[in-house]
């Protein structure tokens, strides 16, 4: 965690650099000069500021992992890794919920939406429950 929280640090410190240099080089002061790139790179400090900030936060409270200690050895990191799903159609459903909405704000068809968002929740509660019954169940 620690050496995922560095990049971030040196993330951060390079797009606090380049921020002010790019406002200079294009001028971002003067009337009709590019704010959106130097809000954009703005942004960017702020995000992995946060980022770094939550990693390094919780790197300081965890115990070291097998990669952030130099005697570390490949073999300290055997074991269950986590929970891994097994396939899924839900997520298909949900991402075509989202197009027929989209689609129909798109045209001004506000019944297609409605159509949409209630199709859209039905796959929704499908993938958050998916785990609750059936094969997968557990």
């Amino acid at each position: 965690m620690k050496a995922e929280s560095w990049m971030f640090v040196i993330c951060t410190i390079f797009f606090a650099l380049v921020t002010p240099a790019y406002w200079f080089v294009t001028d971002a002061s003067a009337e009709g000069g590019d704010w959106t790139g130097t809000s954009a790179l703005a942004c960017a400090t702020l995000l992995a500021g946060m980022v770094s900030l939550y990693l390094g936060f919780h790197a300081s409270r965890m115990d070291a992992r097998p990669e952030d200690r130099k005697d570390g050895e490949i073999a300290d990191g055997a074991g269950e890794l986590g929970f891994f799903p097994p396939y899924s159609w839900w997520p298909l459903w949900c991402a075509l919920c989202f197009s027929v909405i989209t689609f129909a704000v798109a045209l001004g068809l506000w019944w297609m939406a409605i159509i949409g968002g209630v199709l859209g929740f039905l796959a929704l509660m499908g993938w958050v429950f998916e785990y609750y019954r059936g094969e997968f169940a557990h």
